[in-house]
């Protein structure tokens, strides 16, 4: 049962990253060190690339691959295709469906601060034991989902510079014939140009998650995890403390360069009450309820479901959140939603708690 005590641990986790927030937001809206959005972008871009994938690093290396609960893993894979397939539906037979719009609502569905929040809360609901589950959730979203999330977004973005930058040449090189003769070449020239351009799309983005270091901080992690724990040996010192240096400040500087980003908008809760609205519904309800039904499906019963469900509940990611600002895709939203969810997160996460006690 959770005490007082265990909100004050969980207050504890929290707050530091609200202080963090507020002196980034502080250094633009009043202090005006930071007087530019290019100057804020700096400051996001040294996240993404430097202090973010260290912090992905120095976790995902401390996690025993060969100890994990499958049958869990199982759950969080089942219940994130569960996600994918409904907004997959969503985006096709709706008016207002996008891919980009697809992007975001998994991730307001699916990713989580499970390291920063979810461990506190987990230790205090069911115990040490149930923290190696939130520990391992979080390594397979690293590794596997943010991924994921990356490669969407750089298939996103080059999509997007492919079409800016074609479809004048056939315009104007079917210039003198007339208006049908327009349209046959253009429905020709689309049928040759589609092979060549996944082709050249998979290229792009292949290239740039390989330049990308928060590719080798969550692959990097993972098979260091798997080979220092197969034959049993530490990290050197001299290399691990070079990456705690920087690694240390990830959750800190994620959140410091949210509140530059907040300072920067006209509302603090920049992308509006109704979609505000539809994001906390997909963080605090699409995601659980997808994990539910995920975990029955795959039997998980008992304090293994609990936790599977109340994780899946958990606050937005940060990473999430950087990598939207870095790929300009509703950043707004983001960081609302991680804003507001850790605000109303605890008493969201207590009353999940409550009812989960009446399930078997």
């Amino acid at each position: 049962m959770i005490g007082w005590g265990d909100v004050y641990n969980v207050v504890v986790a929290v707050v530091p990253l609200y202080v963090a927030l507020l002196l980034g937001y502080a250094s633009v809206k009043w202090w005006r060190i930071f007087r530019t959005a290019e100057q804020c972008d700096a400051v996001t871009r040294f996240v993404s690339y430097f202090t973010l994938p260290l912090f992905t690093f120095e976790f995902t290396v401390h996690v025993d691959p060969y100890q994990m609960n499958y049958k869990f893993a199982a759950a969080d894979a089942v219940s994130k295709a569960i996600i994918i397939a409904l907004v997959a539906v969503w985006a096709r037979s709706s008016s207002k469906g996008s891919f980009s719009w697809s992007i975001t609502s998994f991730s307001l569905s699916t990713l989580t601060n499970g390291l920063v929040v979810g461990v506190p809360l987990i230790k205090a609901m069911y115990g040490p034991r149930a923290v190696d589950l939130v520990v391992q959730a979080s390594v397979i979203q690293a590794v596997v989902w943010l991924t994921l999330l990356l490669f969407v977004l750089e298939l996103r973005q080059t999509r997007n510079n492919f079409s800016s930058g074609g479809g004048g040449a056939a315009a104007g090189e079917n210039g003198g014939e007339d208006l049908e003769g327009n349209r046959k070449a253009v429905v020709e020239n689309s049928d040759r140009a589609a092979p060549s351009f996944w082709r050249a799309s998979m290229k792009a983005v292949w290239s740039k998650l390989a330049m990308n270091p928060n590719t080798y901080g969550c692959f990097g992690g993972i098979i260091w995890a798997f080979i220092s724990k197969r034959w049993h040996f530490e990290m050197p010192i001299l290399m691990e403390g070079s990456i705690l240096i920087l690694s240390k400040a990830g959750t800190g500087t994620a959140m410091f360069s949210m509140g530059l980003f907040m300072a920067l908008q006209e509302k603090v809760v920049a992308c509006g009450a109704g979609v505000t609205a539809i994001g906390m519904a997909l963080k605090f309800i699409a995601g659980p309820a997808a994990m539910a039904v995920a975990s029955f499906a795959v039997g998980l019963r008992g304090d293994i479901l609990r936790v599977a469900i109340i994780q899946a509940a958990l606050p937005q990611s940060i990473t999430s959140f950087i990598f939207a600002v870095e790929y300009g895709l509703h950043a707004n939203v983001l960081s609302t939603a991680v804003i507001l969810g850790m605000i109303v997160s605890l008493p969201v996460l207590v009353g999940y708690y409550a009812i989960l006690e009446f399930v078997q």
